[in-house]
């Protein structure tokens, strides 16, 4: 099953928060070639956003990106994914996960806590194939190797794809997110990028731990992070550069890559942007 769903993801699919998102945006992107759309920003647990964009699309896979298991009830969640698969089977593949310490007054074993929740979604009639999690440390990464179709990694580097997929083996999926910014000037691209890098993710510390399992320095998490780590996190350049950056990761190991394009102005239309990348791109 695995291997379905790396010819239905494609190489690469676009991120992007569940409240930014429009039936015919997802068409827009369909028709660029890109494989899947993921909903991040912890999609609520009726998915309803979900139907609609399945309904505007043909063969475009949906994803969550993911649904956030302190704040979505599991049975409900699996009541959701039932209802999308009987209407469009095969193009909905659910990812869950922990969420931040940070944002979650109950936090306390995510491991052992997202264990018993897919325990419950696969109990509940979600096939353990159609699951992914959002895994970052190896103990995670274990776990969605044996309990799901694969991981769903986020705020990575190339070289986290390559020990990523040494854990995981070569049999799960390997879905890693990773920003891009279509802009020729390092400076302006590192101005773009830096702030969603810094907000929140430097304040947590799960990616920041991540990040110093990698090697990174506290100088290098400190000031909104260093120019190297911005460069790691963020991909920049024209469009062609962009698209080589992005297929760096799949040359370390990841099966599909799911873009998160930021655009430099907040009325840039996104479509237009997504259609550059996508013309740099090899699906």
């Amino acid at each position: 099953m695995t291997q379905q769903w790396r010819a239905r993801l494609g190489r690469f699919g676009i991120w992007r928060p569940v409240s930014q998102v429009t039936p015919d945006l997802a068409a827009g992107l369909e028709r660029l070639g890109f494989g899947a759309l993921w909903l991040g920003a912890s999609p609520g647990a009726g998915l309803a956003v979900v139907d609609g964009l399945l309904a505007a699309t043909t063969n475009l896979v949906i994803a969550t990106g993911v649904v956030n298991m302190w704040q979505s009830d599991a049975k409900e969640v699996a009541e959701s994914f039932r209802r999308i698969e009987r209407r469009y089977p095969g193009r909905f593949l659910l990812g869950v996960g922990a969420g931040h310490r940070e944002a979650t007054q109950r936090y306390a074993k995510p491991y052992e806590t997202l264990a018993r929740y897919v325990g419950v979604l696969v109990a509940s009639g979600v096939p353990q194939t159609s699951l992914v999690l959002a895994a970052l440390g190896p103990k995670m990464l274990r776990l969605a190797a044996e309990r799901s179709a694969g991981a769903h990694p986020y705020l990575v580097t190339t070289d986290y794809t390559r020990l990523a997929r040494e854990i995981l083996g070569a049999h799960a999926l390997l879905a890693v997110e990773h920003k891009a910014v279509l802009q020729a000037d390092p400076q302006l691209a590192r101005a773009i990028g830096r702030p969603r890098v810094r907000t929140p993710y430097l304040a947590l510390v799960n990616y920041t731990s991540n990040l110093r399992r990698l090697g990174w320095t506290e100088a290098d998490l400190a000031d909104g992070g260093s120019d190297a780590l911005i460069d790691a996190l963020v991909a920049h350049g024209n469009a062609t550069h962009v698209a080589e950056q992005l297929t760096e990761h799949l040359v370390a190991g990841a099966d599909h890559v799911c873009v998160q394009l930021l655009p430099g102005t907040p009325d840039a239309d996104p479509i237009a942007d997504y259609g550059q990348l996508a013309a740099a791109l090899t699906f």
